[in-house]
């Protein structure tokens, strides 16, 4: 059974018991994306770390490790 179905079975039982209709099914998802953002934020505050651009910092390193093989020459001594 397909999502619409259900949720086409799921108002149709409201109506028949005078229930109000369930949300529409993906209704709330943008919500719940930026909960689970926000909560990401959130714990890494709390580990003491940067809340924001692990992603990209964390891509970035990768990247880099990739393209320079991984072998990073040391600076040179003054």
């Amino acid at each position: 059974m397909s999502v619409t179905q259900q949720y086409l079975l799921d108002t149709y039982r409201a109506a028949q018991h005078g229930d109000p209709t369930p949300p529409a099914p993906g209704a709330d998802d943008w919500q719940a994306v930026r909960e689970v953002r926000d909560y990401g934020r959130f714990a890494a505050v709390v580990r003491e770390r940067p809340a924001r651009g692990r992603v990209r910092a964390a891509l970035r390193r990768f990247a880099g490790a990739v393209r320079g093989g991984g072998v990073r020459t040391p600076r040179p001594l003054p």
